[in-house]
């Protein structure tokens, strides 16, 4: 099944109404959890037909796109704070949603796009890999193959009527052609034909020409002028380091030791210049800010990490416990219920879960080992 990026609510600064917001972020996670999937099982399988260089630069920006969407979900996430959110957040959470990712992570060639561009970059790029790889289902799959083309040709004719006049005419022209090969290969299809050959190349040349299609327009949007570029930066940062403050209390709350980062003050910088002279420098400190963001953010996020995959990992040492039948032993089921005890802490001692999951690991290797050689005997 062609994984697809959800439409995204709203516009730039208008606060979104919270059900709205709640089916998003749903349907988000689940494309970054599918995505990654399906970039791992593209790179595996270009791995295996000894094709990685073939598709490195493909694989390399749908990489980074992906992290740069799931760095900002995980912002909007926490600035969501569990559907907590009155106007100001709800505005804060448009800006996350349709503001430039050029701030979260860096894209190569300079690429500035939104969140919900990046997502429909990352699916096209990711049907463009699938094309290459001839992972694609054959004849069998035609019919569908044919439908999904269609649609894209109508994403292809909402992005032309956004190109600039003075260059519109030639867009139209090679969507016109593609449109053409295309009635054509559904006329030899509906003969009974063979069009897998037909197929490829138009998925190519298809898929091609909407990435041009969506990197020429961002590219166009970039090339307003630095002030405006300034501007959105700005907005983008503040609304970054609110969800950061929210994301740094949480794993204050969570976990100890928790890192000390400072969240930096975007209106330390003071008004946006507008002479030639100024803006640079302003920009060089808009993105300092940026870098420092992006830092703590990380290491926040981190240590929440560590404490979830601790949790994760004595669910599963108990889970084999059971297997083993064990796990009602009074050692294994003491040790158990004071790592549970001490995860659950706010703020949980780190260093203390750390060495109770592994003392639960010592006492199942122990147990676990006695019974199977009683199981044995």
């Amino acid at each position: 099944m062609t994984l697809t990026a959800p439409a995204a609510p709203g516009r730039m600064g208008q606060a979104v109404e919270p059900a709205l917001l709640q089916s998003y972020l749903g349907e988000l996670e689940a494309w970054v959890r599918g995505r990654k999937t399906e970039l791992d099982e593209l790179d595996t399988a270009a791995l295996a037909a000894n094709r990685g260089a073939d598709v490195a630069s493909d694989m390399a920006l749908s990489l980074a796109l992906w992290k740069a969407v799931s760095d900002r979900y995980q912002l909007v996430f926490a600035t969501w704070d569990g559907g907590r959110v009155l106007q100001a957040e709800r505005e804060k959470l448009s800006t996350l949603i349709w503001g430039r990712l050029d701030g979260a992570s860096s894209l190569p060639g300079g690429l500035v796009v939104s969140l919900p561009e990046a997502c429909r970059l990352s699916d096209a790029l990711a049907g463009q890999l699938r094309t290459r790889l001839s992972l694609v289902p054959g004849a069998d799959a035609a019919a569908a193959r044919i439908k999904g083309l269609r649609a894209q040709c109508e994403r292809l004719r909402d992005q032309v009527g956004l190109e600039p006049a003075n260059g519109r005419d030639g867009a139209v022209r090679e969507l016109a052609g593609l449109m053409s090969r295309l009635e054509a290969v559904a006329e030899k299809a509906e003969r009974g034909a063979d069009v897998g050959g037909l197929l490829a190349p138009l998925e190519h040349d298809a898929t091609r020409f909407e990435r041009d299609l969506i990197v020429g327009n961002a590219r166009r949007r970039d090339a307003r002028g630095q002030v405006q570029r300034a501007r959105e930066l700005r907005a983008d940062l503040e609304a970054r380091e609110s969800a950061l403050t929210h994301l740094a209390e949480t794993c204050v709350r969570t976990v100890d030791p928790a890192p000390h980062y400072a969240i930096p003050d975007v209106d330390a910088l003071g008004p946006i210049p507008n002479t030639p002279d100024t803006i640079g420098p302003y920009l060089d400190r808009l993105d300092r800010v940026g870098q420092a963001l992006s830092l703590a953010q990380e290491k926040y996020a981190a240590a929440l990490a560590e404490h979830a995959e601790l949790g994760e990992l004595l669910e599963a040492y108990v889970a084999k416990a059971r297997a083993l039948g064990v796990a009602d032993r009074d050692d294994l089921r003491d040790s158990e219920h004071q790592a549970r005890a001490v995860l659950a802490r706010q703020p949980a001692p780190m260093a203390v879960c750390r060495q109770l999951v592994s003392t639960y690991q010592t006492w199942l290797n122990q147990l676990g080992s006695t019974a199977r050689s009683r199981d044995t005997a």
